[in-house]
């Protein structure tokens, strides 16, 4: 249990209350990796506009970027848009949140994919930090409680957290923006 309790550096009572100067510090550190899966991750953007500049340069650093948002056309947002009361708005929540990530495409090292999972938390890794976002069952992800995690020796939690994002990460198809575009336009 020691171990365990050694890898919680913090809790939040929500994702919004983590402060801003947490979210920069830990992605201006990485110097091996930052991974985020999330359904839309609006407030990474909204809180950083140069986020997508920001995650080329970490790239240009010899960062891996991974980014794995919802498929906003797959089961699982339909699903988690209903549950949350929302209906179409988180799937469009997901297409203007991508809008910020078009640079990244194609940018050596970065890559955007989407998932079509049930997604029980949101994970943010940036190298041997992990951000864990559980979801409630109807509650926006901005309204969770959020722990903060560092890779410690028998770091089991912050283990299975990362092959939980390696696991949806996996089965995510890369996002091609062109086509994600003419493929909504053609359902308007």
């Amino acid at each position: 249990m020691g171990a365990t309790q050694s890898e919680l550096v913090d809790t939040y009572p929500n994702r919004a209350s983590v402060p801003r100067d947490v979210w920069m510090s830990l992605l201006l550190g990485a110097m091996k990796q930052v991974d985020v899966l999330v359904f839309s991750g609006t407030f990474f953007a909204q809180t950083n506009p140069h986020i997508a500049r920001m995650l080329q340069e970490r790239a240009q650093a010899g960062v891996r970027v991974r980014l794995c948002f919802g498929d906003p056309d797959g089961d699982a947002v339909r699903i988690r848009g209903r549950e949350e009361g929302i209906g179409d708005a988180l799937a469009a929540k997901i297409r203007a949140s991508l809008t910020y990530y078009r640079d990244l495409v194609g940018h050596p090292g970065c890559e955007v994919r989407l998932h079509d999972t049930t997604l029980y938390n949101s994970i943010f890794r940036y190298d041997d930090h992990l951000l864990i976002n559980p979801h409630i069952w109807g509650q926006p992800a901005s309204a969770n409680p959020l722990l903060q995690l560092r890779r410690t020796t028998n770091a089991e939690w912050f283990e299975r957290y990362g092959e939980s994002f390696e696991a949806v990460w996996s089965s995510a198809r890369p996002w091609a923006p062109d086509r994600q575009e003419q493929h909504h336009r053609g359902q308007d």
